[in-house]
């Protein structure tokens, strides 16, 4: 039996005009740089604003890096229509994209990652069907970790060597990593550092001043940025990436995070865990270029360290 739908001739109908306009990619170029030439009169604004709406695919990949290098071989392709693979999600915010990572801005109370018990109410899951509707075989894969609690940037792998690289090499490429915190009473020093040996308990993770052989090095810095209402609002910045990290050390210097049950804060006056990632800057894995991404802090953080006690 013949395949697709046919005139009374027997002709098969033309199917609909091409969703894209394809440009084969025969020499070393920059993204922005090869379509400019391609497409003899568009503006530089006018690329800019294709990669910003996402409708711009590099070998089935959407890609906003305006200067993505290519290589020989690939294939550009440019929608003709308006963007389907729009990223919208409630919980989940896109910040960054190319052909190599993802950069999201996630919400309190959203897992990053799959776990036994819950599979698709995830950070992981949540991207891995975004990227799907470009190519059924693209795929996420995960570099590291926030809490469920814990609201903030996040970077992803889009292929198995990208994650690699960024998992061998994550102290060489993340330059800076940044967090703010608001903790239950007033901070005694404006900054210092905090350092103990981690073990993970499954339940909770514990601290110890000394190596005794079964935890894992953790180094945490910090800079105390206001004091008001009982409260601190702290920033950190992390030597080290281990589970429960600064939570564990905010607990060891007596100033649990607000919230945080587990570590022994009895308040939660916002309703959530007050720990946020605001900053993220690295070393992109396959180009090299420094990328650096900052929120501004919770605005509920915000507004509780400007309240006056009664």
């Amino acid at each position: 039996m013949s395949r697709g739908r046919r005139n009374t001739t027997g002709r098969p109908i033309a199917r609909r005009a091409a969703k894209y306009t394809i440009l084969n990619v025969t020499q070393p170029a920059e993204l922005m740089d090869f379509i400019m030439k391609k497409m003899d009169g568009i503006s530089r604004n006018k690329v800019k604003s294709l990669l910003t709406n996402q409708v711009v695919l590099v070998d089935n990949v959407i890609t906003t890096q305006y200067n993505f290098a290519l290589k020989p071989g690939m294939k550009v392709q440019i929608s003709k229509a308006k963007n389907n693979h729009e990223f919208k999600h409630n919980m989940l915010k896109l910040v960054y994209e190319d052909a190599y990572i993802i950069v999201v801005e996630k919400k309190q109370g959203l897992l990053s990652v799959a776990t036994d018990h819950v599979k698709e109410r995830t950070a992981q899951h949540i991207l891995s069907e975004y990227v799907k509707r470009s190519h059924r075989n693209n795929r996420i894969f995960v570099v590291h970790r926030l809490d469920r609690e814990t609201s903030g940037l996040m970077m992803y792998a889009k292929d198995e060597k990208t994650m690699n690289t960024l998992r061998d090499n994550w102290h060489d490429i993340v330059k800076d990593r940044r967090y703010v915190t608001i903790v239950s009473g007033e901070m005694e020093r404006d900054a210092g550092s905090v350092e103990s040996w981690l073990t993970d308990r499954k339940l909770y993770v514990s601290s110890s001043p000394v190596d005794d052989g079964t935890g894992k090095y953790a180094l945490t810095h910090y800079k105390t940025i206001k004091r008001a209402n009982g409260y601190s609002l702290v920033e950190l910045k992390l030597e080290t990436g281990r589970k429960n990290q600064i939570r564990v050390h905010m607990s060891d210097l007596g100033h649990p995070v607000l919230g945080d049950e587990r570590y022994g804060c009895e308040v939660n006056p916002l309703g959530r865990m007050a720990l946020h990632a605001f900053k993220l800057c690295f070393y992109h894995p396959v180009t090299g270029e420094l990328m650096e991404f900052e929120t501004p802090y919770p605005a509920a953080f915000k507004s509780l360290m400007l309240r006056k006690q009664l």
